[in-house]
C-alpha cells in the first residue's frame, strides 16, 4: 500500500464518530478511502453519514496535514496496517468491527497467528500473579504468542513472564502509541517492542481515557485463538475481554479461585457459564491444538503454500471427509492427495481424525484459509 493511501486511513482514524461500520459504508459507496475522504458534503450525506460525523470529518480535513501525520509516524517507527494490507493480522480480520487502522510499534509476525490472551484484574493477588506467570511462561515455551493489555496486575505479569521465557508478546493499548499507560510500564513496553509489538487502533496523541479500554479489549481477544482470564472480580475489565472472545467465536478459559476471594468471583462465574477450567498450561494448549506450534511454524516457513492445498481446503470443513472423496472431488490420484494432506497436517492446516478422514484446522473460531 502506498503512503498516499495510508494518509487517508490515518485521517479517518482521527475523526470522532467514524468507526469501522461507518468507514466500511463510505468505502463501499465511494469505492476507495481517498475518494471518501475528499467527497463533497452532499455526497457524504447521501452515503449515510450523520450530521455530527460529517461535521467532525469536515473539521478534520481542514485542520489535518495528512502528509505530516504520516511522517510523524515514520519518525516514531510506527507501522500502519489497514483492512487492505496483506500483513493485517488474519485472526483480527475475522472479527466483527475489526479496526480499520492498526498502529504497530515493533513487529507482528506470521507466527503470531498462534496467540493466546492472558488477562486479569489490576489488583492481582499472589495467587493470581503466580498463575499468570505459570501460564505465560508455558505458552511462551510452547511457541505461543501471549497477548495482553499492558495494565497493572495480571497483564504486566503475563507480558514480563513471557519475555523472561524468551517468547513473543503483544500489548494492546487504549491510547496512542506515543502514550504508555501506566507510566511505570514504559520500560516493559520498550522490551515488548523488541520481542513483539505494541498495538493500538488509536492515533498518536490519543490519551488513555476510560472509554477507550472496552473497545481495546475486542482487539486483545480478536488477535488470539482463545482468552484466559486468570483472576477477575465481578466488575473487572477482563470479563469484557472474555465477552468479546465469546462473541467472536473464540475459546474462553478461566483459572478457578477461592469461593471466598473477591478477586476470583468473576472467573468462578465464567466457569459456571461454561468457560473452560485451567489448571495448567496443558489445558489451554490441548484445547486449542497448540501442542506443536514450533514445529508447525517451522514447517510453514520451509514449505510454501500451493494451489493443491488451496484446492483441498475448498472441500474440507469441520465435518470429517475421507481421502477417497477428496480424490474424486479434485480429480487427482489418491497418492498425491494423501501426500499433500500429510504436509498440511504438519503445517497445522488440517487434522486427521481417524480412518483416513480429515477436518480443517480451526484457528480463532474460523476455518483456515489461504489467500
Amino acid at each position: 500500500m502506498s503512503s498516499g493511501d495510508i494518509q487517508y486511513w490515518v485521517g479517518f482514524s482521527k475523526v470522532s464518530g467514524i468507526g469501522a461500520s461507518r468507514l466500511r459504508a463510505l468505502i463501499d459507496y465511494f469505492g476507495d478511502v481517498e475518494t471518501a475522504w475528499n467527497a463533497h458534503a452532499h455526497d457524504l450525506r447521501q452515503a449515510g453519514l450523520d450530521r455530527r460525523s460529517l461535521e467532525n470529518l469536515i473539521q478534520a480535513r481542514a485542520k489535518l496535514d495528512l502528509g505530516a501525520e504520516v511522517q510523524r509516524l515514520a519518525r516514531g517507527g510506527i507501522q500502519v496496517l489497514t483492512w487492505d494490507d496483506p500483513d493485517y493480522p488474519p485472526n483480527l480480520s475475522q472479527i466483527y468491527n475489526a479496526p480499520p487502522v492498526l498502529y504497530v510499534r515493533g513487529r507482528i509476525e506470521t507466527r503470531d497467528e498462534w496467540a493466546v490472551a492472558v488477562v486479569g484484574t489490576r489488583r492481582a493477588t499472589v495467587y493470581g500473579k503466580e498463575a499468570a506467570r505459570m501460564l505465560a511462561t508455558g505458552l511462551a515455551q510452547a511457541g505461543v504468542t501471549v497477548v495482553s493489555g499492558l495494565a497493572r496486575g495480571i497483564d504486566t505479569v503475563a507480558h514480563q513472564s513471557c519475555l523472561e521465557a524468551g517468547g513473543r508478546t503483544i500489548a494492546v493499548l487504549g491510547s496512542g502509541l506515543d502514550t504508555i499507560y501506566p507510566r511505570e510500564n514504559a520500560r516493559l513496553a520498550a522490551k515488548i517492542v523488541e520481542h513483539g509489538a505494541l498495538v493500538s487502533e488509536y492515533a498518536l496523541g490519543t490519551r488513555p481515557e476510560a472509554r477507550n479500554f472496552p473497545p481495546r479489549n475486542r482487539i486483545i481477544s480478536g488477535l488470539t485463538l482463545g482468552t484466559v482470564v486468570v483472576e477477575a472480580g465481578q466488575s473487572s475489565g477482563a470479563l469484557i475481554t472474555a465477552d468479546f472472545a465469546a462473541e467472536q467465536g473464540r475459546d474462553v478459559f478461566a483459572v478457578p479461585g477461592s469461593i471466598f476471594a473477591r478477586s476470583s468471583q468473576g472467573t468462578n462465574e465464567l466457569i459456571e457459564q461454561g468457560a473452560k477450567v485451567v489448571r495448567d498450561v496443558a489445558d489451554v494448549l490441548e484445547e486449542l491444538n497448540l501442542t506443536m506450534v514450533s514445529e508447525q511454524a517451522q514447517a510453514r516457513a520451509i514449505i510454501p503454500d500451493n494451489e493443491m492445498e488451496a484446492l483441498l481446503l475448498q472441500h474440507l470443513s469441520s465435518e470429517p471427509v475421507h481421502v477417497d472423496y477428496l480424490g474424486r472431488a479434485v480429480d487427482l490420484p489418491i497418492a498425491q492427495v494423501t501426500s499433500t494432506l500429510a504436509l498440511m497436517e504438519l503445517k497445522g492446516m488440517v487434522r486427521q481424525v481417524g480412518g483416513m478422514s480429515y477436518v480443517i484446522a480451526r484457528e480463532g473460531g474460523a476455518e483456515y484459509v489461504i489467500d
